[in-house]
């Protein structure tokens, strides 16, 4: 679980800020935060400047460096790391010309980072076979939100809620935790510019989902990591703590995933199912390769996921079905019915990096690998 958080009021007046924020900014002064994963592979940092003109691509923007050594990405005898802009998004908070922009990593020698996967998958989602075959991905975000003290948001503080069944996609009260949190992430997507396509109440009280995509190729690693971003930026401003945990409670509690859509251009076409069956057999064949791949912990986190219960199949198993959400890799019922479409694997954790599941499924996919 994630760990708690201080459970001191560590609140500020937003009205006072506001009137700060309210002052004029200079027309040839742009604040450029520099978003970028540390070395948990989980969590984000940032840092700002300020740039002289607005910047519409992010090659308009310079490389930048931090202290790898308080990120756990360098020593502290060597410690800058460098940050290269990748993906350029509008700021929903300074708004204005003011932007947000992605980075990647790489280390002293401007060599990649360990740490940098989209240098990897942006290789491969470049290559021409892969660009013939137009990839298109989509992912589910569940997370739990997290009141100061590390309980869910919402719950009794010395009990539990009733059991799962009136929560998912539910309203009122007594059945959804956190909905300004959702409503202000899903605004400050659409106007950053991600590529968001949905949300809803999810099966455990205080869980809750969005969904990115579709996507080509590397976008889809890019969208997600800045609408992540996006939802712990937000969630801060309610002084609320988001976590991306599979299994955030022990007991008959729902984990978290990261369920990833995928498709080519022949699965979306008149005669597609062959194609997403075909897939599915290669994928079947390397189930163990791909839970590597599937958490931020090369397959430990979903040790606590892939049971067998609450919608999940056990990791020591492949199966797939059509509508089957106990399946490891499924066919939507209107997929089924269409005769094209997409599939639907449903292995990736809600702490997966998007950048290593994309890849390894057009590695295995498209690619035909088999070591």
């Amino acid at each position: 679980m994630t760990n708690p958080v201080n459970t001191n009021s560590a609140g500020t007046n937003k009205t006072v800020l506001q009137r700060f924020m309210n002052i004029p900014q200079p027309d040839d002064k742009i604040q450029v935060m520099y978003i970028w994963i540390d070395g948990s592979g989980q969590n984000l940092r940032c840092k700002t400047k300020t740039v002289d003109e607005e910047p519409h691509k992010p090659e308009d923007l310079g490389v930048w460096n931090f202290d790898g050594s308080s990120t756990g990405q360098a020593e502290g005898g060597n410690s800058d790391v460098y940050i290269k802009p990748v993906a350029l998004f509008r700021d929903p908070f300074r708004l204005g010309k003011n932007k947000l922009v992605l980075c990647e990593t790489y280390s002293h020698d401007m060599r990649p980072h360990s740490t940098n996967h989209r240098y990897t998958c942006n290789a491969v989602m470049s290559t021409d076979v892969v660009k013939k075959i137009i990839p298109w991905f989509g992912i589910e975000q569940e997370y739990t939100l997290l009141d100061r003290d590390g309980h869910p948001f919402g719950w009794p503080k010395n009990g539990y809620p009733g059991p799962q069944g009136p929560y998912y996609c539910g309203v009122g009260a007594d059945k959804v935790y956190g909905r300004d949190v959702k409503e202000a992430h899903y605004r400050a997507c659409l106007y950053a510019g991600v590529k968001i396509a949905g949300s809803n109440a999810e099966v455990m009280p205080a869980q809750w989902e969005f969904q990115i995509g579709p996507c080509e190729g590397i976008n889809m690693g890019d969208h997600l990591w800045m609408a992540r971003f996006l939802l712990h930026r937000v969630a801060e401003e309610f002084g609320i703590a988001v976590s991306l945990d599979p299994k955030p409670m022990l007991g008959n509690w729902s984990g978290a995933g990261g369920h990833c859509n995928f498709s080519t251009e022949e699965m979306r076409s008149p005669g597609g199912l062959e194609h997403i069956k075909a897939a599915i057999e290669k994928l079947s064949k390397r189930h163990r390769k791909h839970l590597l791949y599937y958490d931020a912990h090369g397959g430990a986190d979903n040790v606590r996921r892939l049971t067998g219960r609450f919608e999940t199949c056990s990791m020591d198993q492949f199966k797939t079905g059509v509508a089957d959400r106990g399946s490891s890799v499924r066919i939507p019922r209107q997929v089924y019915a269409d005769g094209l479409g997409y599939l639907e694997d449903r292995r990736p954790a809600s702490n997966c990096d998007p950048y290593l599941v994309s890849e390894i499924l057009v590695r295995t996919i498209i690619l035909n690998e088999t070591n």
